[in-house]
Parts: C-alpha cells; sequence; structure tokens
C-alpha cells in the first residue's frame, strides 16, 4: 500500500469517526459516556455462563454463592466456597488474580422458583416431600428434579396447578438477579464492570441425553417478568418465539440473543441441520436461529467442542484438547463422532445448508466461558483449580480426597468481545457482529481480519489495525467484492497472556488458519495450516516439577493469502492461537501430591486418575477467533435481501 493511498485511508478513517463515535454513543439505557473509547476496539475479557446458588445443581453440591457475591468476585474480591462449617464458615477461599471486564450470571430458570421454595420456610410448599428430599438428600432431589424439568418438562407436584406456585416463588430470585446485576454494573465514565441479566434456557434431547441449553443474554435491564424456560418453550424455536413476543416485540428497548452450550455433549442435536421437532429445516427456521444465536459456545469445563479427533484416523492432533469420552450430557455410554456436535464440521454444514436455502443458519461466531457451578466467574487458573462442582464432584459436607473433579473437566474458558468500550451497548453490539473470541482459560489477546489487497508488510505499520478494518473486515465479518483471479487476504495478529508477577503467561508456540469450505458437489472439507510461530520449537515442559523449557513467542503477525481460492465455493476462515505446552491442572495437583505412577505407594485416595491411560498431563492452551466468511458473488447479492429482511 503506497503513500498516496495509506494518507486516502486516513482521511476516510478520521471522517467518518465522528460519526462512527455518534453512534456507538446511542446507548439503550441511561449511563454516563465511557471515558475510555477506542475506535479501533479493545478486548473485553468476561464470563456469560454462571451458576450461583439458585441452579438447582449447584444449590444440591452445596453452593451458597448469591448473584451479588458472584459479581464481587469477578471484580475481584475473595470468594467463600464449600463445604461449609457449624457457623457458616467456608472451608476454601477463591479469588482471581485479574479482575474481568464483563460477566453474567446464568442460572437454570426452569427450577429457580423450587430452590428458593425448598430453601425458604415462608413459602408455601417448603414441607412439601419433595423439599424435604431436597435438604436431606440433595443428590436424590438433583436427579428428581432434573428429570421432571427436562425429561417430562413439568413442575413438581409441590408446585400445584400448572406450576402456579414454582413461577410466583421464581419472581424473587430473577429480581435479585436482576438487582445484583445493576448494582455491580459500572454506569460511571469509568465502566471498569459491566454485567449482563441473563439465564440458561435447560433443554435435553431425552433419547440421547444430548445438551440443548443455551445461555440468554439481554442487552439492558429491561427483561421479561420471568425468563421463558423450557419447561414453557420446550423447543428452542419456541424459545426464540417466546423471546420475540416477551422482549423483541413490545415497545421498549428489551433486546436478547442466544448462545448455545458448547455442544461437544449435544449427541449431534445442538445442530443436527433439521427443525427440534426432525423435520427438514426451513427457511423461515434458519433466518430466525441466524437472527437469535450469532454465537456458540465452544470452551467450557465440560470440555471443547471446536473439532473432532479419533486417534485412528489420524488428523489434526490438537483436536483431542479436552476431548469427552462421551457425547452427551446424560453420560450414555456414546462416544463422540465428527457429526455430534463439533463445530467445524458445523460451520461446513451451515454453508451446505446454505446452497439450498440461501440462509445458513450456522454463521456464528465463537465464545468460551467457565460453566461455574461455584459462582466463580473467570476462575480459569489451572495451577489453583477446585473443582467446578454441579456434574463433576461436589464438597457439600467435606473436600473429598485426591482429584477435585472429574478427570476430564477443566477450569473452562473465556468470553473475549472487541468493542469501543466497556458498556452493555458497546459489548452487546459486539456479540451482534460475532467480533468475539474464545479462550481456553489464558488471556490471549487475538485479531483476525480479511480483505483483498492488504500489503504483504501490513504487520510493520503502526497502523495495521486501522487498515485492516479501512480495507477488510474483523472475525465475524464477511468478505464481499471479489473479482475474477482475486484472492483473500488474512492478517492474524496474537499476543502472548502477560500474566502476573507471580505467575507468567506462557509463550505462544504459532498461529494456525483454519479453512473450511463446500465443494460444487456439496461435500464439506478442511483445511489447517500454519501460518506464523513454530510448530516445531521444541518447547516442553516437565512433568516432574511442570517446569516450562523452550523459547517461544510473546507476539505473532503475518498476511496469509489464500492461494488455492476458488470464486466460486463458499468458504469459512478462522484462526487457532496455541501456546507452548504447560501442565494441565490435574497433573499440577498430581505433583504437588508426590504421586510417581512408577511408584504404587505414592497414589494416594483420589488420585489413580494421575496415571490413568486416559490422562493427558500436558496440554496446550489456545484461543480461536470467530470465522469470516466468503460468500460467491450471487450469493453476495441474495444474503444482503436476507440480511435487510432479519434487521
Amino acid at each position: 500500500m503506497d503513500t498516496k493511498l495509506i494518507a486516502i485511508v486516513s482521511s476516510v478513517l478520521l471522517a467518518g469517526a465522528a460519526s462512527s463515535a455518534q453512534a456507538a454513543r446511542q446507548y439503550t439505557e441511561e449511563r454516563v459516556p465511557c471515558a475510555r473509547y477506542e475506535e479501533n476496539r479493545s478486548a473485553f475479557f468476561g464470563d456469560l455462563h454462571v451458576h450461583t446458588r439458585y441452579s438447582l445443581d449447584a444449590s444440591t453440591q452445596g453452593t451458597r454463592t448469591t448473584p451479588a457475591q458472584a459479581y464481587d468476585f469477578a471484580r475481584g474480591a475473595p470468594l467463600g466456597i464449600q463445604p461449609w462449617g457449624d457457623q457458616g464458615e467456608p472451608g476454601r477461599t477463591l479469588q482471581l488474580q485479574r479482575p474481568l471486564d464483563f460477566t453474567m450470571v446464568s442460572d437454570h430458570a426452569e427450577l429457580i422458583g423450587e430452590v428458593r421454595m425448598c430453601n425458604t420456610p415462608e413459602v408455601d410448599g417448603y414441607s412439601s416431600w419433595q423439599c424435604l428430599l431436597y435438604r436431606h438428600v440433595p443428590r436424590g432431589a438433583y436427579y428428581l428434579f432434573n428429570f421432571m424439568a427436562t425429561m417430562k418438562q413439568t413442575h413438581l407436584g409441590m408446585c400445584g396447578e400448572e406450576g402456579k406456585k414454582c413461577r410466583e416463588a421464581a419472581l424473587m430470585p430473577w429480581e435479585e438477579m436482576q438487582t445484583a446485576a445493576e448494582q455491580a454494573y459500572d454506569r460511571s465514565e469509568a465502566c471498569t464492570f459491566t454485567t449482563f441479566v441473563g439465564y440458561e434456557w435447560t433443554a435435553m434431547q431425552s433419547e440421547s441425553g444430548g445438551n440443548l441449553h443455551r445461555n440468554v443474554v439481554f442487552r439492558n435491564a429491561e427483561v421479561p417478568r420471568l425468563p421463558p424456560d423450557f419447561i414453557e418453550n420446550p423447543a428452542a424455536n419456541l424459545l426464540w418465539d417466546a423471546l420475540d413476543r416477551e422482549c423483541l416485540t413490545p415497545e421498549g428497548a428489551c433486546d436478547a440473543l442466544v448462545i448455545p452450550h458448547n455442544a461437544n455433549l449435544s449427541a449431534g442435536y445442538m445442530f443436527s441441520g433439521k427443525q427440534d421437532d426432525g423435520a427438514a429445516m426451513t427457511l423461515d427456521y434458519a433466518r430466525t436461529r441466524a437472527r437469535f444465536e450469532p454465537l456458540v459456545e465452544v470452551m467450557q469445563h465440560k470440555g471443547a467442542s471446536e473439532c473432532f479427533y479419533a486417534a485412528a484416523g489420524g488428523g489434526d492432533e490438537l483436536c483431542a484438547f479436552e476431548q469427552q469420552p462421551t457425547d452427551n450430557i446424560a453420560v450414555y455410554d456414546a462416544p463422540p463422532r465428527e457429526d455430534t456436535g463439533f463445530v467445524r464440521q458445523v460451520l461446513a454444514d451451515g454453508l451446505a445448508i446454505e446452497q439450498t436455502l440461501g440462509v445458513n443458519p450456522f454463521q456464528f461466531g465463537l465464545v468460551g466461558s467457565t460453566d461455574t457451578h461455584l459462582g466463580a466467574p473467570g476462575a480459569t487458573a489451572e495451577d489453583r483449580f477446585p473443582g467446578h462442582g454441579g456434574a463433576g464432584v461436589p464438597a457439600l459436607k467435606r473436600v473429598p480426597p485426591g482429584l477435585p473433579d472429574k478427570l476430564e473437566y477443566n477450569p473452562g474458558g473465556l468470553a473475549v468481545l472487541w468493542a469501543e468500550e466497556n458498556s452493555r451497548d458497546s459489548l452487546f453490539a459486539a456479540m451482534r457482529r460475532r467480533e468475539a473470541y474464545a479462550t481456553s482459560g489464558p488471556r490471549i489477546s487475538a485479531r483476525f481480519f480479511g480483505g483483498w489487497d492488504y500489503p504483504d508488510d501490513l504487520c510493520d505499520n503502526r497502523e495495521r489495525i486501522s487498515l485492516a478494518y479501512a480495507g477488510g473486515v474483523p472475525m465475524g465479518g464477511e468478505l464481499s467484492g471479489a473479482g475474477q483471479g482475486d484472492a483473500p487476504m488474512f492478517m492474524v495478529v496474537a499476543s502472548k497472556d502477560p500474566g502476573t508477577a507471580s505467575v507468567p503467561g506462557t509463550p505462544l508456540q504459532r498461529i494456525q488458519l483454519v479453512k473450511g469450505w463446500v465443494d460444487d458437489q456439496g461435500e464439506t472439507h478442511h483445511r489447517v495450516i500454519d501460518v506464523a510461530g513454530d510448530g516445531d520449537n521444541g518447547a516442553d515442559v516437565d512433568l516432574a516439577t511442570c517446569e516450562r523449557r523452550g523459547e517461544g513467542f510473546a507476539q505473532l503477525c503475518t498476511v496469509w493469502r489464500d492461494e488455492d481460492f476458488d470464486p466460486g465455493l463458499s468458504a469459512f476462515y478462522y484462526t487457532r492461537t496455541v501456546e507452548n505446552p504447560s501442565c494441565r491442572w490435574s497433573q499440577r495437583q498430581c505433583v504437588a501430591a508426590g504421586v510417581d505412577c512408577r511408584d504404587p505407594s505414592t497414589i494416594g485416595e483420589g488420585f489413580a486418575g494421575c496415571c490413568a491411560v486416559e490422562h493427558r498431563p500436558v496440554i496446550q492452551e489456545r484461543a480461536w477467533s470467530s470465522p469470516i466468511w466468503y460468500h460467491p458473488p450471487e450469493a453476495q447479492v441474495q444474503n444482503s435481501v436476507l440480511r435487510d429482511t432479519l434487521t
């Protein structure tokens, strides 16, 4: 890009800055504009999947964290967690080394009334046999209550006719969640912390045990009287209809989006390519899904769902990262397969559906979160993992000896949003346009841009981000305007997690670019390309001490051109930024316990997992960008018309 062109681009940027900033400051709620505003956007780290005492699975395993305490923890305050002493004192305490920028408490909507009823003597139903079971045999109540809500889509008997008593009991905790979010939200010009009001819609495909959960995020404080739940709305399309009816259609500022729970445990039903009733997908269904679900959760404590790996089949070995042993949340004995909910394949399936319907229902960006059941958002550190509880290892009365969670679980991930400022409207807009990415826990900074004429030396330009925006689209965007013979170019940038003074971040090893496309026969394809760094840098970790060894990179940047580009085929591209090897949480605790698998006498109670065949002591933490999509020119025209319809 020559000097004259740079000057032209700069003038265009300056001319548009004022109008762009003004548009971004048109808030949907009253607040002071943020003092820190970055036209080229900043990375904000957060957690959109957090359970407190109002979630049945959290409460029955001893969690007492209130929504307000969860937000305080996210801002840096210490948090006491189970087991509890006779005087209510916590047996353990957690604290983040670095506060989060944003958080959403997302308690399960279906049973918040029942949980309050069984914990509150003055609420009618407290003395019912179901609530006695809840208080005295909590794990039994966990299975019974969940069975009725998710498998039968009904309230329990103590809820009265049509569940009215429990719906009324749910009003108080729902109000408490809103109040806690309001009190923690920084509406001052400092904009230090943002909260979102939201919840989890808790669905299951009963025959397979497939997890169809979704987190609902409201844009601001204007929300429905009660969260639309799975009992009243037992299909995804019914959830979307309820949100449309109770939030989007009425006059006011209410707005919402839906984030599917990581789909690795969905048994293939989260993104089956069909409607919820098994019928063929229609254009209207695809449009509605694209409208409500711009993001998907690709990483959380129940594993990663980027891509499938089978040792016998070879392929992308990095797909083995935090892969679960089953494909469902009910722990039925069904191993995962490539088509049971892994995002890379689903993104390609979306392109194939688009060829038929003209709309891609799976054109989503990627985020991570923890799914913590301790009310501890952002607690992703491998070196201080206490277990998340819920479906893992509960510590209601005592901390069980040995590893604190199931071997296949992990501390969880983070959601990262590129936004102009740390306000609800700005962050929500980033989610809508999919300028978001996921990490497996570290605070890696990752950017991804696509265009048609980026110069090869763009990384060397101090204005590279401004120029990348001006000459293309960021992650989550769509490339348009290709001519015959043109090929897309991508700028990929990543910086290591800086860490803290006591725990420095791990150097980066490499950035990979993943391309997916559908050929003219409708077949889907994937390709993984190393574009920056060095996958053979020799870095490793000493398993006896967990000391990292070898060199890596503090920052990586490159411009890559797709020389195999076919302008007649739709495609998507995303990046995977990978750290050097480090010890997994389980190996750290095995080392701390003095376990030596060569000496059985060192394997204490609860530490057999340290020496299990399925134990992976080493991990490579990572970040996944949201994709950038390319559509052939004829599809671009059609998609533009459909997009106008959607908005």
